[in-house]
C-alpha cells in the first residue's frame, strides 16, 4: 500500500542518492586535476561533464515519477471500473497491470457471489421464521383454549383441575418462549430496524412497568422510580421497553417476599444511566460474565421459573442502538443491572 510515509521516505532516499553522486563526481574530478595538474579545458570539460550527468539524472527522475504517476492514475481508474462494473482498461495483454485488473475483476465478483448467497440465505432464514410464527400461534391458541373450556367443566376432580392449570401454564411458557426466539432470531437478521429517537425516558420506565405492578404487587414487592424528568436518550421507545422490562421482571422474578427494587435513571454528556437495582437473591461474582449469554442461567436460579434469554435480548436490543448493560451484585444482598443508552 502506497501511503504519504512511503512517498516520504523515496524522496529522502533520492536526495541522499544524488548528493552522494554528486560528492563522488566531484571527489573524481578534483581527483583527475590534482594528479594531472591544473587545465582549465580539463576543468571545462569536467563541468560540461557534471552538468550532462545531473541533467541527465533530473530528466530519468522526472521520468520515473510521470511513469509511476501515470500508473497510479491507470490503476486507481482501473479500480473504479472494476468496482462499478464498467469495461476492462486492459485489453488482456501480457502485462503486470492487465494480470491485476483481471485478478481484482475476479475478487470483486466472489465478492459480489457471496452477497448474493447471504442475501439469498437471509431471505430464506425470513421467510423460515414467519413460517414457524405462523405455524406455532395457531395450535398453541387453540391449546390455551381447549383447556380453559375444560376447566369451566362442573364437576371436575382436583387433580383434573391441577393438571389443566399445569397446562395452561406450560401452554403460556411456551408461547412466551417461541415468541421470544422469533423477536431475537428477527433481530439477529435484520428484519426488524430500531427506529431510535431523541427522547425522555421516563415514558419508557413506565411502559416497562406496567405489566409489572400486579406481580411485584403479588410478592409484596415495593418498587420506586427516582427519574430525572428532563433525562432523555437516542433509544427505540417500543424495543427499548421491552429490554427494561426484562430487566425488572428479572428482578421481580428474584426478589423475596417483602423486597423491594429501586430504579434510577439519569443523564451525563454522552449516555444516560438506567439502573435497576433489587435486594435479591443476588449473582456469584464468577457468573456475571456469563448472565447475558443466550440460555444461561445461574447456579442458585434453579428454582424459579425461566430459561435465560431475557437478559441475552435484553444486551442485544440495547447494543444494537450504541449502547451496553452491566452488571453487579453479590449473593445474598442483590443485584444492580444498569442500562446506558447513548445521548447522540
Amino acid at each position: 500500500m502506497i501511503t504519504s510515509s512511503n512517498i516520504r521516505g523515496n524522496r529522502r532516499l533520492f536526495s541522499i542518492f544524488s548528493a552522494l553522486f554528486l560528492l563522488l563526481l566531484i571527489g573524481y574530478t578534483a581527483t583527475v586535476l590534482y594528479l594531472t595538474g591544473f587545465s582549465l579545458v580539463l576543468l571545462q570539460l569536467s563541468l560540461v561533464f557534471l552538468i550532462a550527468v545531473l541533467g541527465t539524472g533530473a530528466l530519468y527522475n522526472r521520468m520515473l515519477q510521470r511513469q509511476i504517476t501515470g500508473f497510479m492514475d491507470t490503476l486507481d481508474e482501473m479500480v473504479d471500473r472494476a468496482i462499478h462494473g464498467h469495461e476492462r482498461l486492459t485489453l488482456f495483454d501480457e502485462t503486470r497491470l492487465s494480470s491485476l485488473e483481471h485478478k481484482l475483476l475476479r475478487y470483486i465478483e466472489m465478492g459480489k457471489a457471496n452477497e448474493q448467497h447471504l442475501a439469498a440465505e437471509k431471505n430464506m432464514i425470513k421467510e423460515l421464521i414467519s413460517d414457524i410464527s405462523h405455524q406455532t400461534k395457531t395450535p398453541l391458541a387453540s391449546i390455551l383454549l381447549y383447556s380453559q373450556l375444560v376447566a369451566e367443566t362442573p364437576d371436575l376432580s382436583p387433580d383434573t383441575r391441577q393438571l389443566l392449570q399445569q397446562i395452561e401454564a406450560q401452554s403460556e411458557k411456551l408461547e412466551w418462549l417461541i415468541t421470544s426466539l422469533i423477536k431475537l432470531s428477527r433481530l439477529e437478521t435484520g428484519m426488524i430496524h430500531l427506529q431510535s429517537e431523541v427522547r425522555p425516558v421516563t415514558a419508557t420506565i413506565t411502559s416497562a412497568l406496567s405489566h409489572l405492578y400486579t406481580r411485584a404487587g403479588n410478592k409484596n414487592i415495593r418498587i420506586t422510580i427516582d427519574c430525572d424528568p428532563l433525562a432523555s436518550a437516542r433509544h427505540d421507545y417500543k424495543w427499548t421497553s421491552e429490554a427494561l422490562f426484562n430487566l425488572v421482571e428479572n428482578a421481580v422474578k428474584y426478589t423475596e417476599l417483602g423486597g423491594s427494587i429501586r430504579i434510577t435513571a439519569e443523564g451525563n454528556e454522552m449516555f444516560t444511566r438506567i439502573e435497576v437495582a433489587d435486594t435479591g437473591i443476588g449473582i456469584p461474582e464468577g457468573e456475571l460474565e456469563h448472565i447475558f449469554k443466550r440460555f444461561y442461567r445461574g447456579h442458585n436460579a434453579g428454582e424459579y421459573e425461566g430459561i435465560g434469554i431475557g437478559l441475552f435480548l435484553a444486551q442485544k436490543i440495547i447494543s444494537i442502538q450504541g449502547g451496553y448493560i452491566t452488571a453487579a451484585s453479590q449473593p445474598g444482598q442483590g443485584s444492580r443491572l444498569t442500562m446506558y443508552l447513548p445521548q447522540l
